[in-house]
Formats: C-alpha cells, sequence, structure tokens
C-alpha cells in the first residue's frame, strides 16, 4: 500500500496527536453506505441514482442519516476530479490505482474536509478509519488516517490550477471534468464558458416542480407552498413552473394529492414546445417515468388521447402509477421498443403530435446525476446516436402531414442533437423546422434563429437541454 507524502503545514481544525481514531467504535451507517456506493460507481459503472436507492431502503435509517449519505454520495461524484487531485498532492501514487474501497473511503473523507463546514475534521478522519477497518481493510486504516489527516492539517495550502495559466488542468482538477469532456467543453464553448459551465454543472440542482392545471393554479399552489417552502418562486419561462429551492417535496402532501409533479424547467419546456391541443391525438415514444406524458395529459384535460411507448414493461407502469396520482384520463400505455418501426400504430389514424425525448448521455443533467460524467465515454456516442435515428424515423412514418414531431435530450454533445436533426431533415424534402414566432410566447427568447432550443445551467439555471419542433409537409417524402 502507498505511503502519504511527508510534510508539515497548519493544523486545519485539528485538535492534536494524541487524539487518534478509535479502535473499538463502530463507523456510522450513513458514512458506510456513501463509500460502498462510491465504490460501486468507480467499479463496476452503477448508477447512483439506484445504488444509493437500494442502499437506502435496505438501511431503514432516519431522514437525517438518509440525507447525510445521499448528500456524501453526490458530493464526492460531483467533486471527484478535484478530490483525487487534492489527494494526490499528498500520496505517492494515483489515488484511483489503490484499491477501490480504499478510494473510496479517501474521497469521501476528503470531501467531508474540503466541501462540508458542519463535519469537524477529526469526524471525517475518524470515521473513514472505522469505516475501512469495518469493510475488512485493517492494513490500510494507517494509509487513510495519514492521508486524510495530512490533507485536514495542510489542504488549504494546496493550489488548484487556474483558468488563466492552465485551462484544461483548471477544468479537469479544479472543476472535476474527466480530460475528455473538458477537451470538448474547451472547444465546443471556450475557455471563459465552458468553466462557467463545468461550475454550474457542480452546483446541486434547485428542487422544481410542475402545477397540475387540472387541480389548481400556479398561484394557488404558490401560496399553499411557502408555508412548507418559504423559498418558493414561480419559474422564469415554463408557465406551470416553480422553483421550490430545497425540500423534500416527494413527500409534501400537495405532491400527495396530485396538485404537482417535480420536473426540471428546462424538461417543462419541451412540452411548451409540444403545445398539445384539445382534441390532439398524441404519441409519446419513450415515456417511462411518465414526467412528460403525465403533463401532456395535463394540458388535455381530457380532451383529446396520448398513447405512451416504452420497452421497459416494468418502468412503463410508473406511467400509469403517475397519471393516477395525478387524477388524469386519457392516456392508455403500452410496451413497445420504438426502434422497431410503429406503422401499425398509426393504421387507422395518425398522430397530430410526437414527442420523440430520446435516451442520451444526459451530461445535460450533471446537477442531478454527476456520475455521468465518469461513467459516459467518448466512444458511447454512436451508438446513443444510432438509437435516436431509429426512434425518429420510426416516429416521423406516423405522423400525419402537418402534423408536430418535437425531440428531445438532456446532453449537450451536437452528435446527439444537432447532428441527429440534420441527418434526419437531409432526407425529408417536405419537413421543415418550426420557426421561433409559431412557438409559445414565454420560450420565444430561447430560441435561435434556427428553430434550436437550447437550456443551460450557467445561462438559464436549468438542466441542459435541447429540443425543436419539426413541421411534416403535406405531401409524401
Amino acid at each position: 500500500m502507498s505511503q502519504p507524502k511527508s510534510g508539515g503545514g497548519r493544523n486545519r481544525r485539528w485538535p492534536g496527536r494524541g487524539q487518534g481514531p478509535r479502535k473499538t467504535a463502530g463507523p456510522t451507517a450513513p458514512r458506510m453506505i456513501a463509500i460502498k456506493v462510491v465504490e460501486r460507481v468507480q467499479r463496476a459503472g452503477a448508477y447512483a441514482d439506484l445504488a444509493l436507492h437500494h442502499a437506502l431502503v435496505q438501511s431503514r435509517m432516519p431522514a437525517p442519516d438518509r440525507g447525510l449519505a445521499t448528500e456524501l454520495v453526490y458530493g464526492t461524484l460531483r467533486w471527484r476530479g478535484r478530490l483525487d487531485y487534492l489527494i494526490s498532492q499528498v500520496l505517492d501514487r494515483d489515488p484511483s490505482k489503490l484499491e477501490p474501497l480504499v478510494t473510496s473511503a479517501l474521497r469521501v473523507g476528503a470531501y467531508q474536509l474540503f466541501f462540508s463546514d458542519r463535519i469537524p475534521a477529526t469526524a471525517a478522519v475518524d470515521e473513514a478509519v472505522r469505516c475501512v477497518r469495518a469493510l475488512g481493510l485493517e492494513r490500510a486504516t494507517g494509509l487513510v488516517n495519514a492521508v486524510l489527516r495530512r490533507l485536514a492539517r495542510e489542504g488549504d495550502k494546496i493550489p488548484l490550477p487556474g483558468l488563466d495559466a492552465d485551462p484544461m488542468a483548471h477544468l479537469v482538477h479544479t472543476c472535476s471534468l474527466p480530460e475528455w469532456l473538458a477537451k470538448r467543453w474547451l472547444d465546443q464553448y471556450g475557455i471563459e464558458e465552458a468553466s462557467q459551465l463545468a461550475l454550474a454543472m457542480n452546483s446541486p440542482a434547485p428542487v422544481t416542480i410542475r402545477v397540475n392545471p387540472t387541480q389548481t393554479t400556479r398561484d394557488e399552489l404558490l401560496v399553499e407552498l411557502k408555508e412548507r417552502f418559504p423559498e418558493a418562486v414561480p419559474c422564469r419561462y415554463a408557465k406551470y413552473g416553480i422553483v421550490l429551492g430545497r425540500g423534500d417535496a416527494g413527500h409534501d402532501p400537495a405532491f400527495v394529492s396530485g396538485k404537482f409533479s417535480l420536473q426540471d424547467e428546462a424538461s417543462q419546456l419541451v412540452i411548451d414546445l409540444l403545445d398539445p391541443q384539445p382534441g390532439d391525438r398524441i404519441l409519446d415514444t419513450c415515456a417511462a417515468p411518465g414526467t412528460k406524458t403525465a403533463a401532456i395529459a395535463e394540458r388535455l384535460n381530457g380532451e383529446g388521447h396520448v398513447l405512451a411507448l416504452d420497452r421497459h414493461g416494468r418502468r412503463l407502469q410508473l406511467v400509469g402509477r403517475g397519471i393516477r396520482r395525478l387524477g388524469l384520463g386519457g392516456v392508455a400505455t403500452l410496451e413497445r421498443d420504438a426502434t422497431k418501426g410503429l406503422e401499425d400504430l398509426g393504421k387507422d389514424a395518425l398522430f397530430d403530435r410526437i414527442l420523440v425525448d430520446a435516451p442520451c448521455s444526459g451530461l445535460g443533467a450533471l446537477r442531478r446525476n454527476p456520475d455521468a460524467r465518469w461513467r459516459i465515454q467518448p466512444k458511447d456516442f454512436e451508438s446513443l446516436a444510432q438509437i435516436q435515428r431509429e426512434l425518429i424515423e420510426s416516429a416521423a412514418s406516423v405522423l400525419r402531414p402537418g402534423g408536430s414531431l418535437v425531440y428531445s435530450t438532456c446532453t449537450v454533445t451536437p452528435e446527439e442533437n444537432e447532428a441527429i436533426i440534420r441527418g434526419f431533415m437531409a432526407t425529408r424534402a417536405s419537413w421543415r423546422i418550426a420557426n421561433r414566432d409559431s412557438a409559445p410566447e414565454q420560450i420565444r427568447e430561447l430560441i435561435d434563429d434556427d428553430g434550436l432550443l437550447r437550456m443551460l445551467p450557467h445561462r438559464n439555471d436549468t438542466d441542459g437541454f435541447f429540443a425543436v419542433r419539426l413541421i411534416r409537409g403535406g405531401r409524401p417524402d
């Protein structure tokens, strides 16, 4: 096992050498869960939200402990690049080359030292050592203790790479991006904006909701929610959106009774662009878990029909569950892979509007899913783009002449966005991209001269989203 580099430094919240980690007490459950989940993400490419949810359900911890475990997991994954850089300054090897559980314990411990004002350095170090011991890695306790103690003493003196001196190192080590993504964003946005985007992606997303207009109005719900969420304010662009700030909205009485759904503002704007109208027959090709399906049904308010498809039957059940909670009707679900052809769905009547909210890399939603930056690789874009092309081609075959198709993703990669639309339109002479002036007024400023809607967290304080509305012409292609 590698040893930490020697060195002195000031005593950062550290009481003295006599108070080493206690060997008899066990670790706290939130930190054990955090280390195990972070390790699974690193070693097996697990999805952090699913791994954490499973661990929390099994643990039956009280709410404050669940909150701590969640903060440690997402915070550590969000800042992993910076944490590894800081750890490497006091360790004689790359921390990712250690045993995965040891690396994860160091990362979780370092996150507490550098990003949590309410956790004393002594507790962060002590708990990390206890966790490593409880995980059967007694041989690593000395290293973990020494590395974290030195970071507690000297960490504030370690300089981070500056943007002006070395933009790439700044994005990788200071802003916590993988090198390939840092290079892409530098090329795509330039130095200043790439840094702004990276830092915005590292800020936890606020809790944002969509009001169910079939049950209440935004103004009425705001009055009710301000009693429990004093920071609640209307969204800037989404006409049914409210930013709550922080809090557990998923257990709020208004949520349980169907008055609102959890949905980022950018995601809500996709439905604004689709612009469902009473009487429409609408297809949602990739519906699960059903957030956008429900938003469409709310706009129709029983006057129209929505067919929600998904290839995963178990996830499709979530669509029905959400529709029932919201008290909506006019929605049918069908287990179906929309890449395999949909012509039979339109044999009786073609659809007026179609939503292709395509599966994607998710790099626009790093505020919510920070692990995606470490899991996604450039080679993944080709396979994702193939699925996206098949989805839009398949959906186009069942759209009526004059109808609208909205293609959307929660990513910022051109291969999954602009390139898909260019490829599709190259073979569709009678199709056109809807212009800015045809969109609902509240979102027109977000649509560029080419008719493309883009949202970014550092510009709009939303997830990164791409969307475009395509209109099918009146003659066959």
